[in-house]
Formats: structure tokens, sequence, C-alpha cells
């Protein structure tokens, strides 16, 4: 018996917010699926290079009562990253609140537009802590 991993998907409110929110990430397009009869878009979004790791992005164009007001029993998306503090910093200048800051130089959470909690985690050993992450509170739930 084989297993190949396909994707994730999340249901999204927002088509063009949330692409922001994943180009934020870093992540690109790597293929879209709009289907007139079923009135939904599939939008495919992956790390560069790793085209073969997606998440699917699935809009609705009705509007979608199906998505819960938290989405916390999805669990997470969790991405590596070369650099916590930079890749928080950015996040923030472009409006995105980190939940759990990286007081640790290792790990923070974001939550998308949809409310979907994202893990960020430091590339091999985590960084010297350092300000203004390190006495950082969190905000909200992650």
């Amino acid at each position: 018996m084989s297993l190949k991993y396909l994707h994730t998907m999340v249901r999204v409110k927002d088509l063009d917010e949330s692409i922001a929110f994943y180009g934020l990430l870093g992540l690109k397009e790597t293929r879209r699926h709009e289907n007139e009869g079923g009135r939904f878009t599939l939008v495919f979004m992956a790390p560069p290079g790793q085209e073969e790791c997606p998440i699917e992005l699935t809009y609705n164009w009705d509007g979608d009562d199906a998505l819960p007001d938290d989405s916390r029993n999805f669990g997470h998306l969790a991405y590596r990253v070369g650099n916590i503090y930079e890749m928080c910093q950015h996040l923030m200048d472009n409006g995105v609140t980190i939940n759990r800051p990286p007081r640790d130089g290792h790990m923070a959470f974001v939550r998308s537009p949809d409310n979907i909690s994202i893990e960020l985690l430091q590339e091999g050993d985590a960084l010297e802590k350092a300000e203004p992450w390190a006495s950082m509170e969190n905000t909200g739930h992650w």
C-alpha cells in the first residue's frame, strides 16, 4: 500500500484577503480551479520549491455557512522559517497580530483572516532571545 501527501484544505471567507495573507508567509499560487457548476474556487499555494506541499484555499462563491467562528478544532498549519524574528516583524508590519510571540527564539503563532492557526518554527537552533519578542505577551489565543 502506498500513501502520498496531497494538500491541506481550509475554507476561506475572502479569497483575495487570504491569498494576500499566505503570500506574506512566502507562499505562491501554484494552480487555481474555478468551478462554475459548483460555484467555488480552489487556489493552491505552496512555498517556492515545495509545490508538492500545498495548502488548498476553498472559496464558496455564495458564502459558506459551514465556517465556524473559531477554527481551533482544525489544529494548525506549520512552516519552518529562516529567521523567525524577521518573519514576525514582516507580518506585524503588514497588520498581522502575533498571537504567540517568539519569546524563545524558536516558535510563534499567528492566525489567518479565517482564524486558522499558523505555527512558525525557527530553522535549526533557536535564535538568541531578543527584544521586543522576549518580553512580548500573548495576544488572544493561538
